[in-house]
């Protein structure tokens, strides 16, 4: 099959819409079940690019969590502590396999974000991963494969319209790749650019100490960067991209951006959240968009007399200010990544404050001494990798 007929493009005002192959060669996929959409393919193509790259570089297999053409959350196959089996509310699934403990992390780094995703896996879906998925609200998902059974579960969901795609894990693109902008059209060599530890070892910092678990966890964010629209950057933690902020316009505002959403994704293993009262009859969904709401400046919106019943057997106590900066002061060895370089050292004082020890970024500054001075003043070890990785 050279050609896909789609129902319509990014809108459903925009047709005829189609993908195919310009070369006239087969589409590097088969639709095994549903319709994928124009964007779902987008997502599905950006982000078995990254899970690809993540397998190749640590070994371990890889799992992104995609929503309008970026990544959510990116993660591999390390185990899952008890507490982190509670946040991501998979603690009654039993043992989890290495892929479905690398999609539960990339689910659970932004989990309202991740609501209606498009699920990218590295390796063929085995039924503990399509158990965890089952459950889940999902566009689809892209895969090298899948077993029969996870197959058959996977079918099953949203009344058997659920998207799945497999994927020859053989294919290679074309080297120069092209788009149409206002009928223009765009050409470019493709972002061949290979991200391992090699790419980390000019350390312009006072502290040069980087573990390889914190390798590990910037070559997640360099490669999750790599698929996500820019502005980007990336905090990682633990094998997982925990915090990433894209789109933005602003570096500063990147950095805040996905430093707020690190800053959450910790506070849901503080007691006071682990421990909240929720009633039996309240779903996952909804319990993710209360413990967010819980943990903000609007925490009345679920607090108050009316709400908090609809939620909670009992009227939990306010998590306060005071409280959530001393738990997040327990936040450290934190992995930052940047697509690009940071031009004042308030991107550091901010990222600072979400646990971040180690910094990967291109360099290139005119104010790159007051980046690292910034870097030693907190003991923090960076790097320059000597190369943007922009995608738009």
């Amino acid at each position: 099959m050279s050609e896909l007929t789609l129902k319509y493009g990014c809108n459903p005002n925009q047709k005829p819409s189609r993908v195919f192959m310009e070369n006239g060669s087969d589409l590097p996929i088969e639709v095994l079940n549903g319709k994928p959409g124009y964007i779902n393919l987008l997502d599905a193509f950006n982000g078995w690019q990254l899970v690809k790259e993540l397998k190749a570089a640590t070994g371990l297999p890889a799992a992104t969590s995609f929503k309008h053409v970026s990544p959510a959350g990116a993660a591999v196959g390390l185990p899952l502590s008890d507490i982190e089996k509670k946040i991501y509310w998979v603690d009654d699934l039993g043992e989890l396999s290495s892929l479905a403990c690398a999609y539960a992390r990339a689910r659970g780094a932004d989990r309202m974000s991740s609501f209606g995703d498009f699920i990218s896996l590295s390796d063929v879906c085995d039924v503990s991963t399509a158990n965890l998925i089952k459950r889940e609200v999902s566009d689809g998902i892209i895969a090298p494969g899948y077993d029969d059974e996870a197959l058959e579960i996977l079918k099953g969901k949203k009344k058997g319209n659920y998207a799945i795609i497999k994927i020859d894990p053989s294919y290679v693109p074309e080297e120069i790749e092209r788009k149409q902008v206002f009928g223009v059209t765009f050409e470019q060599g493709r972002n061949n650019l290979v991200i391992d530890k090699k790419l980390l070892e000019n350390v312009v910092t006072d502290n040069k100490e980087i573990p390889d678990s914190a390798k590990i966890d910037l070559i997640i964010s360099l490669i999750t960067l790599k698929y996500t629209q820019s502005n980007s950057v990336a905090y990682a933690k633990g094998g997982a991209a925990i915090g990433i902020g894209a789109g933005q316009q602003s570096r500063i505002h990147c950095t805040r951006l996905a430093g707020d959403k690190a800053d959450k994704w910790f506070l849901r293993q503080s007691p006071q959240v682990l421990e909240l009262p929720f009633r039996d009859d309240i779903g996952r969904p909804d319990r993710d968009n209360t413990i967010d709401i819980y943990t903000s400046a609007d925490y009345e919106d679920v607090l108050a007399p009316g709400q908090w019943e609809r939620l909670f057997t009992k009227q939990p106590e306010v998590f306060t200010d005071a409280d959530k900066k001393a738990w997040l002061k327990k936040n450290e060895n934190v992995a930052l990544g940047s697509d690009a370089f940071f031009p004042f050292g308030d991107n550091v004082e901010r990222a600072f404050r979400s646990g971040v020890k180690y910094i990967a970024q291109p360099g290139g500054s005119i104010r790159d001494d007051n980046v690292i001075e910034a870097c030693n003043n907190h003991d923090i070890a960076m790097c320059f990798i000597g190369t943007r990785l922009f995608h738009h």
